[in-house]
Parts: structure tokens; C-alpha cells; sequence
């Protein structure tokens, strides 16, 4: 186990949101390796949006989207409408600078994540419009 994803509930410490998110995807590329993908890219930035995750497996390309919450429950109640057309759209950006990627399935991810060991992969969690 990543030792930075330890589950500390009584330390003093205060843990930003940031650092919380940053190791929720630590744990998330921790799963899709264990899944057997690939990881084409991390935080991926654009002047539209950033995709947490960039992941490959076989003919698959998956856009992963990494949200983590206190419960399991809240995590996966978080993602909006508008964070899935950022996605969208970043990832309009990355196939455009990435054009052999248009050869794979493209698929839109999402990881749900609780501390200490909660998680949820739902695949192809959203469509993009056509």
C-alpha cells in the first residue's frame, strides 16, 4: 500500500484539499495499473480543463475523472454536469494533439474514492455528445 494514502484520522495535521486529492489519485493510478492499464498521462492541462487521468488498456483509451470524500457515498454523488463537459471538451483537446488516440475506443471514467480503502471504478461512467 502507498504509504502517503494512510488513513490518519487523529494527527494534527490538517491535510489540504489539494494533498488529499493528489494522493485519491495516487490511488486511483495504483488501481487501474493493478487493472492492467497503462497511464498515458497525469493531470492533464489544457486552457479548457484538466483530465486527472489519461489511461490505456488494449484499444481503450479512458479519460478518468478522480474525486475522493470522507464517505464513499459522497464521492460518488460529486461529479456535475459542468465537470463532465470540461472533461469533454479536454479531451477534444488532447485527441487533437494526440490524433493517433482516434484509432482507440475513447471512453469517459470515474474513480470514487474513501479513505482509508473504499473505492468504485465505474466505466464508461458517462457519453460524450455526439
Amino acid at each position: 500500500m502507498n504509504a502517503r494514502w494512510r488513513y490518519r484520522p487523529m494527527t494534527k495535521k490538517i491535510e489540504t484539499a489539494h494533498s488529499f486529492g493528489l494522493r485519491a489519485e495516487d490511488m486511483a493510478v495504483l488501481i487501474l495499473r493493478l487493472k492492467g492499464y497503462r497511464i498515458l498521462a497525469r493531470r492533464y492541462k489544457t486552457p479548457v480543463g484538466e483530465i486527472d487521468i489519461i489511461a490505456r488498456r488494449g484499444r481503450v483509451v479512458a479519460f478518468v475523472e478522480v474525486k475522493a470524500r470522507a464517505v464513499l457515498s459522497d464521492a460518488l454523488s460529486c461529479l456535475r454536469p459542468q465537470n463532465r463537459a470540461r472533461i469533454i471538451r479536454t479531451a477534444e483537446h488532447y485527441l487533437a494533439a494526440t490524433p493517433e488516440a482516434a484509432d482507440y475506443t475513447l471512453r469517459f471514467d470515474f474513480i470514487a474514492l474513501a479513505p482509508p480503502f473504499s473505492w468504485r471504478h465505474l466505466d464508461n461512467a458517462w457519453l460524450a455528445p455526439t
